[in-house]
């Protein structure tokens, strides 16, 4: 597995699943308390549709955490030295290490949950290093609009996993309990008061432009609706934004990918892509 060690000398690990004359890349940024190969399937449809996909396993996280602490996965969800900024950081040093690797060709942003927090936190310094932000389970970063605790409180009458929120697929919630990589995202007791006041913000004013797809369910628990429909207004007020597109899916909860309605999703995500990166030849 190819990695590369960050400025506190964290050894990241990463993947890649590359495909020919690929009509872009997508940097895969996965949410706390996962890892990146659980988003194998979606991969396997992006590359199908002709994009290649690179995903880290953030800091500790997956195998990154896992030697980050020794094989001690107890201490999972803790970054380490550095902290939030650090695994900001170690995005940015993957996309370009990306752009390196495949001159000429786009590069997506993809964040999910916490993901798409870090990945909002790094557009709003360095859009120019992109092509296109896509965020997945999201929310705007105030404390008004983002839920700071129990994401499974309006849930956790339907099953007795703990992760009834993610998804209304319960074959998932029982996986993710039962993984030994995941975990419990309990943000303030894993990364501390003072990142935890850093995941808030705002979309930056005047950044690049950049095509913006926003995928939630109705009924996520870190944002909602209401969140996120403010965060794309921010995004075309704020940043400037002009080719922007939000789709809420009806019932669904925080995973969109690991959905009941999956296939849907990733349809509507590989349709979005395919009409603003054409095939290369």
């Amino acid at each position: 597995m190819p990695s590369f060690d960050d400025e506190q000398g964290v050894t990241v690990t990463y993947y890649v699943w590359k495909v020919e004359h690929p009509r872009a890349v997508i940097e895969l940024v996965h949410g706390i308390g996962e890892y990146a190969r659980r988003y194998e399937p979606l991969i396997s449809v992006l590359n199908e549709s002709g994009y290649s996909v690179y995903a880290a396993d953030q800091r500790g996280h997956g195998q990154t955490g896992l030697d980050q602490w020794n094989g001690d996965a107890s201490k999972l969800g803790r970054l380490g030295a550095g902290g939030l900024r650090a695994a900001v950081a170690d995005i940015r040093v993957l996309g370009r290490m990306i752009r390196d690797e495949n001159p000429g060709v786009p590069l997506v942003l993809l964040g999910h949950s916490m993901g798409s927090l870090t990945s909002q936190m790094l557009v709003n310094k360095h859009a120019d290093e992109f092509d296109a932000l896509v965020l997945t389970g999201t929310a705007y970063r105030t404390p008004l609009h983002m839920e700071a605790g129990d994401l499974n409180k309006h849930h956790k009458h339907l099953g007795t996993t703990g992760y009834e929120w993610l998804s209304r697929d319960p074959q998932v919630a029982a996986d993710f309990a039962a993984d030994p990589l995941t975990f419990d995202a309990k943000v303030l007791k894993l990364f501390g008061v003072l990142d935890g006041l850093r995941l808030y913000g705002r979309p930056a004013v005047g950044i690049r432009d950049l095509p913006l797809l926003v995928m939630i369910g109705e009924e996520d628990s870190l944002g909602g609706p209401k969140s996120v429909r403010m965060l794309v207004q921010a995004f075309q007020r704020r940043s400037g934004f002009t080719d922007t597109t939000l789709e809420i899916y009806p019932g669904a909860r925080h995973e969109v990918f690991n959905e009941t309605n999956r296939d849907e999703v990733m349809r509507d995500l590989v349709r979005w892509l395919d009409a603003r990166f054409p095939a290369r030849v």
